[in-house]
């Protein structure tokens, strides 16, 4: 499948993209996530988004230097900084006259069968209205029994949840690598590879690896959990310009893309 023909896409982005380096927001680089969206939307396509940095807005807002252990003084963080994340996209998409809905989830949300049933349709309503659901996990009321674990499991879950046709996620690393490129600078990039490929969770570090937490093993996982309903999942840099309009609308091949077996 040609990503220039998907019509369907969840975008990923991680803190390190969203925020000065852990640091509140960085309200340039959501300005170009939102102009690149606009772009995807004008063509044609439809786009929902899972943002991470909640966190450290709150953290920054409450003037917090040192990220808290204890769990209630997060969830408190995640709390405030939602304020902030909702006003920051929907300026940002304001100058594109776009709407944007804030959706926070848990993975019970998911797991019950009516709650997951009105989540596809808000979902699809608001797509049906050309609004932008900005998606993040509900951090405020989760318990480590009823956490996704972490935004890329939750992205996946979405994809699935929408049937999406392509699910890009955003990191600051080029893309999946047969070794981790910061240790080994003979690592090289894949281009293509097949979802759910147990080679690839290897590749990633495996679960014990340093890497494995929020690292390339939860994104490999991802598009094997996104493979399940027929998405492609592409792993890129989010550092890259114009990275999304490139993927989608110029079919260029920019980082690593993880196809589904029936589909290759």
């Amino acid at each position: 499948m040609n990503t220039k023909q998907n019509k369907r896409i969840v975008v990923k982005v991680g803190s390190s993209l969203v925020t000065n380096n852990g640091e509140g927001l960085d309200h340039a680089a959501i300005a170009k996530w939102a102009e690149q969206m606009a772009a995807l939307l004008n063509a044609g396509h439809e786009v929902l988004m899972v943002s991470s940095g909640a966190i450290a807005e709150g953290m920054q807002r409450l003037g917090w230097t040192k990220r808290p252990q204890e769990i209630h003084q997060l969830q408190a963080a995640a709390a405030v900084g939602q304020m902030g994340l909702v006003q920051v996209y929907e300026s940002c998409f304001a100058r594109f006259n776009l709407h944007s809905a804030q959706i926070l989830l848990t993975n019970a949300d998911l797991a019950n069968t009516e709650r997951n049933a009105n989540a596809k349709a808000t979902l699809e309503t608001l797509l049906n209205l050309d609004v932008i659901p900005i998606i993040n996990e509900n951090d405020t009321v989760v318990t480590d029994e009823i956490k996704f674990g972490d935004n890329d499991n939750l992205a996946a879950l979405v994809t699935n949840l929408v049937q999406a046709d392509l699910l890009v996620i955003l990191t600051d690393q080029g893309g999946l690598f047969t070794a981790d490129p910061r240790q080994n600078p003979g690592a090289t990039l894949l281009i293509e590879a097949t979802a759910g490929d147990p080679a690839l969770e290897k590749m990633a570090g495996g679960a014990a690896s340093e890497l494995s937490k929020g690292g390339m093993l939860t994104k490999v996982l991802a598009a094997k959990v996104a493979a399940a309903t027929g998405a492609i999942t592409i792993i890129a840099s989010g550092k890259e310009a114009d990275v999304l309009t490139r993927l989608v609308l110029q079919g260029e091949k920019i980082g690593s893309r993880l196809t589904p077996l029936k589909a290759s």
